[in-house]
């Protein structure tokens, strides 16, 4: 029987794979619809099972889109995705988190999903100034050119009665028309077809040339006002505003109050949006008001307040050609079918999972055998089945191997579980490279290299772990196929830089079992440089917010590994960061040593998360319920009824936010 681990295993190596072909590469496998299902079963699994937490998730970071041909813009507001959901009950969750998060009336807003790439709009006194794609979701490419040739997007805007300054953020799109018009020229001249509109339109919005990317006739729609002073406090009026100074805005939009509402344009555009001009993967539905919004607050990756309805997708059935045996950074080895390449949910299908060696034990599988492929549940598809009623000829069996495909150790399999793993933690080379792409990641040490670079110097002989980085010159790179001065130059200065990286996210890029970025945060915060968190015990480490027993346990676990310390004391004499600033200690403060608080109710001068900070910041910490350990209950409107009798019957003091802040002032 699969276990949960090695499922997680498998959906974590066939994801990341998937994102360097969507985001980077701009050649997706998969449909959307896939990809969305894969991560929201693996979101959800590492959920409920934190103590498989890897920092190297597909989860615990954002695809990029930027192209180094553009110029990056950092967004005013983060670009965060929405979390996905597939089925009503998991609106019908979605709508009681959120009454019981508010307890008060609140209005659902109801979109179309289009499916195309995202646009962030900056519109001063009137004038479109800069169109910027989503990026990694901190920062993006400058597009403004070539948006500027999308004649559904105004460059100035109509009548007088806007914000000076605000961003409006969209979809740009390819109508169907058009992709198949371009792709009918593209097949007379030879050249390969785009798989869908969304990728036609991502791929037109990167080319160089704008006169190219006019042609090419893009729409858009728009569908999110972001700014300090808009009309209103309702996101459905502020569209409708709009719409009024001349931006695109779709009609299928609904302000609904009851969940039959919701269920009832679901429903209808289930089937209505076949007769769209453009395509379509989902419904959007969003908290009206901005207060609640606010209240409501986000996570790392989505905010609380929205989440995408995703419509039902297909399955179809191909023959299987071979089996590859993929070895992840964590030593996790994952089997992959190869197969005839088969059309499913608008993209061409050729990798499925086959998960582990008791399913394929389970299938009875043979080279040559017709397979169930599905994508319903899946980013990357899955093999569902066999349909051994069409086998006529019987190809060789598919068995799992006894030893790890890239340096040949016998691999391992835990008592109780079904992924097999490779014990060569610190030989074998793709969890060497693993280690070392993790640490030059954008959102660890943002060193100006790829996978592809990674390899390279590692079967260069030039690197065997991150800390050789910082001994490289620039002669040494220049001896390597495809690099010339100036990319060895700029290569090398992205290594200086990346010594200004703050500690928080150089302890992030050592790759430590279940220490994301947040959990770096925590631990920088409370260890104000890495010697002291090396010499931490167990008790020390669990009293941190949000360090657990599994968190605490894999901390001790890597720095008790000798060849662990020698990395950090080396990358400690390049001068990697890995204490605190001085401007970092300076905004810490004691106030609020040793408290406990409780935040519940709705804010109007911060959000719940910066009252977080704020409290962390201040040497306090943050618990979800209310016990004895509780010192303060920072209490909003609508607080819950039952954190309020308990507080009240354990005589815990309620404060406001307005006492709250004055504390901390």
């Amino acid at each position: 029987m699969e276990t949960i681990k090695d499922r997680i295993e498998a959906l974590r190596k066939r994801i990341e794979k998937l994102n360097y072909g969507y985001y980077v590469l701009s050649k997706p496998e998969i449909s959307d619809f896939e990809f969305d299902r894969l991560m929201k079963e693996l979101e959800h699994l590492e959920a409920e099972h934190p103590e498989f937490f890897d920092p190297n998730s597909p989860t615990q970071r954002v695809g990029s889109d930027i192209n180094k041909n553009f110029v990056q813009v950092e967004h005013v507001y983060p670009m965060l995705s929405l979390s996905n959901t597939y089925s009503e009950g998991e609106v019908t969750d979605f709508y009681n988190r959120t009454s019981k998060s508010l307890n008060e009336p609140f209005e659902i807003v109801c979109e179309l999903k289009y499916d195309g790439t995202s646009i962030s709009l900056t519109y001063e006194n009137g004038v479109l100034i800069r169109a910027v794609t989503r990026g990694d979701s901190v920062r993006g490419d400058d597009v403004t050119a070539n948006v500027r040739t999308i004649k559904s997007i105004p460059l100035k805007l109509h009548g007088t009665n806007y914000p000076a300054l605000f961003e409006i953020r969209g979809e740009v799109l390819m109508p169907w028309l058009v992709f198949e018009d371009l792709n009918r020229e593209r097949a007379e001249s030879e050249e390969p077809l785009f798989a869908n509109p969304r990728n036609a339109a991502s791929g037109t919005l990167k080319l160089q040339n704008p006169a190219i990317v006019a042609s090419r006739r893009l729409d858009s729609y728009l569908y999110y006002l972001l700014g300090e002073n808009l009309p209103f406090d309702g996101h459905y009026e502020n569209l409708k505003k709009a719409g009024s100074w001349g931006f695109k805005i779709s009609d299928a939009i609904k302000k609904c109050e009851t969940l039959e509402e919701v269920f009832e344009f679901i429903a209808y555009w289930d089937k209505e949006r076949r007769n769209l001009p453009v395509a379509t993967d989902g419904i959007v539905l969003k908290i009206n008001s901005a207060r609640q919004q606010l209240n409501l607050g986000w996570t790392s990756k989505s905010p609380r307040w929205a989440i995408a309805y995703k419509f039902q997708a297909e399955s179809a059935e191909t023959r299987l050609n071979s089996v590859d045996f993929q070895v992840g950074r964590t030593g996790a080895v994952t089997p992959v079918a190869n197969l005839e390449p088969v059309l499913l949910s608008g993209t061409i299908v050729k990798r499925a999972s086959l998960h582990n060696a008791d399913i394929i034990e389970n299938f009875d599988i043979h080279i040559g055998d017709l397979c169930y492929v599905e994508k319903g549940g899946e980013i990357i598809p899955k093999i569902t089945g066999v349909n051994k009623a069409a086998r006529f000829i019987l190809g060789d069996k598919v068995r799992f191997i006894k030893n790890c495909p890239e340096c040949g150790t016998p691999l391992v399999r835990e008592e109780g579980e079904a992924i097999h793993y490779c014990p060569n933690h610190f030989g074998c080379p793709p969890q060497i490279k693993g280690m070392v792409e993790h640490f030059v990641s954008r959102k660890a040490m943002y060193i100006n290299i790829g996978s592809e670079t990674v390899n390279q110097f590692y079967n260069a002989g030039l690197i065997k772990n991150a800390a050789d980085l910082y001994e490289l010159k620039a002669e040494d790179v220049l001896k390597l196929d495809r690099w010339a001065e100036k990319s060895a130059r700029n290569f090398i200065e992205s290594v200086h830089e990346s010594l200004s990286v703050p500690y928080d996210r150089a302890l992030y890029a050592l790759g430590i079992r279940y220490v994301g970025e947040t959990v770096a945060k925590r631990l920088a915060n409370a260890f104000h440089s890495i010697d002291d968190l090396m010499k931490a015990d167990y008790e020390q480490l669990i009293t941190v917010g949000e360090i657990g027993e599994v968190i605490a346990r894999s901390v001790l676990n890597y720095f008790s590994i000798e060849s662990n310390r020698r990395l950090v004391e080396r990358l400690k004499n390049y001068g990697v960061q890995f204490t605190l600033r001085e401007d970092e200690l300076a905004e810490k403060t004691n106030k609020l040593n040793g408290q406990t608080f409780v935040i519940s109710g709705t804010f109007s001068l911060h959000s719940r998360d910066e009252y977080k900070v704020l409290i962390e910041k201040n040497g306090g910490k943050n618990t979800s319920s209310v016990s004895a350990k509780t010192d303060y209950i920072l209490a909003g409107e609508n607080i819950g009824p039952a954190k309020l009798e308990k507080a009240m019957k354990m005589e815990i003091k309620i404060i406001s936010e307005v006492e709250f802040l004055k504390m901390i002032e």
